[in-house]
């Protein structure tokens, strides 16, 4: 393995990182309705537990509303059942063959609970950052013990790894951030 190999690594697993956080932080709830927050939820489907937009159409009724359409009749209690009991704290009432999904206003205690789950993800993310970060070195300073690579290379990939890595942490204060600003703007 050569340095810029380790280099690529790096940033390829820290800009992973970043959409990974994006992902989690998309599921945190605001005021807004959105039908991904209902990817995490699973509905029993003769036996199998698919994703519920393997067996409905999910879609926007209004800002706060999510309208689940079933693909079958019978498919309708078993995912009201399913949405209930997740741990979104979501209350779905049935309108003949469609569901509807209100999206409750967050109270204030709400809001602050959420923010502090934000400011979470973020600093797993930044862990997760510096952890590959100090990967990196590790596999740099081996290069260099086994003589494949200079001092004068380790130190400057070195400088290059922790260069990528403040853009990286920034990118996710940033996200982050954003995230805070959505949450309190309800």
């Amino acid at each position: 393995m050569q340095i810029s190999d380790i280099k690529k690594n790096a940033d390829l697993k820290m800009h992973a990182t970043i959409e990974a956080l994006k992902g989690s932080l998309g599921k945190v709830r605001t005021g807004r309705a959105n039908p991904a927050l209902l990817d995490t939820v699973h509905v029993d489907y003769y036996g199998a537990m698919l994703p519920l937009s393997q067996v409905a159409n999910l879609s926007l009724l209004d800002s706060r509303t999510i309208g689940v359409a079933p693909w079958e009749k019978g498919m309708g209690a078993k995912i009201e059942k399913a949405i209930r009991e997740s741990d979104l704290g979501l209350n779905p009432a049935s309108q003949g063959d469609l569901i509807r999904v209100p999206i409750p206003a967050m109270t204030e205690e709400r809001r602050k609970e959420l923010t502090k789950v934000v400011k979470g993800e973020g600093e797993h993310a930044k862990v997760a950052i510096r952890n590959l970060r100090r990967d990196a070195n590790e596999q740099l300073k081996k290069l260099v013990k086994d003589k494949l690579a200079s001092e004068d290379d380790d130190r400057r990939a070195q400088d290059e790894v922790q260069k990528l890595t403040d853009r990286m942490i920034a990118e996710v204060d940033k996200i982050v951030a954003a995230k805070e600003q959505e949450l309190m703007a309800f």
